[in-house]
């Protein structure tokens, strides 16, 4: 298989939101609507922190401008770091705080990525798309999977 393209369905795959018990299915979550869903590889970290995450913030009404319904952060991380993570970044109700726990999401779409040494486990390369009734419209995957050129919000928009 390959990784995920344009075109692909979002699979169905539950992450959590601020609870173990909190269960989103991304794929329920993005039928009949226009979505924005960002991967980082860690909650916390610098380039997660200072660049990629609050582009989004400071964006989103640019980008639910354009007829977005919901922006997403995804990440590999539990639901309580995600959930400290947005209040930290103020995101308030711009960016939804996903955890992709199991790195489960980030399997599917065959975009994981191994730092189990730096960061502990296999994480998401860092990417955005634009996901159209289920379906991906846009994709940016990092060419490194940690970079910050491509997936930033500027570039989805």
């Amino acid at each position: 298989m390959a990784p995920v393209a344009v075109g692909d369905s979002i699979p169905s795959v539950d992450l959590f939101e601020n609870t173990p018990g909190n269960k989103v299915n991304i794929a329920d979550l993005c039928k009949g609507k226009k979505v924005v869903i960002f991967g980082v590889p860690g909650a916390f970290t610098p380039g997660c922190s200072k660049t990629h995450l609050p582009g989004y913030v400071a964006k989103a009404d640019e980008i639910k401008g354009k007829g977005v319904d919901e922006i997403v952060c995804v990440s590999v991380n539990d639901p309580f770091v995600m959930e400290a993570w947005g209040a930290n970044q103020n995101v308030g109700d711009k960016v939804r705080m996903l955890a992709d726990t199991g790195a489960s999401l980030a399997k599917a779409l065959e975009i994981d990525l191994d730092l189990s040494a730096v960061l502990g486990s296999v994480r998401c390369k860092r990417f955005s798309m634009l996901v159209e009734d289920g379906k991906v419209a846009k994709l940016n995957i990092e060419p490194d999977g940690t970079g910050l050129t491509c997936s930033l919000a500027e570039a989805i928009i």
